[in-house]
């Protein structure tokens, strides 16, 4: 991923925190957010974060991920 869309998924994804009002957010919502962000620019880094934060712990859960991303 070219460092400046990484930048700009941060710089989103603080201003929707900041745009809470909140200060402290679960990190369920940052993950939330960054797995959003991932998908939307690269999926192959998006299938790579997915397996650990969305715990796919084998090839099928993994193929049926993929399986979503190729149906969009």
């Amino acid at each position: 991923i070219a460092s400046a869309s990484l930048e700009g998924l941060v710089n989103q994804i603080e201003g929707r925190i900041q745009q809470t009002g909140k200060a402290e957010v679960p990190s369920k919502m940052i993950g939330d957010l960054v797995i959003a962000g991932l998908k939307q620019i690269d999926q192959v880094a998006y299938i790579r974060y997915a397996t650990v934060y969305l715990g796919l712990d084998d090839l099928e859960s993994v193929r049926r991920e993929i399986d979503k991303i190729l149906e969009r």
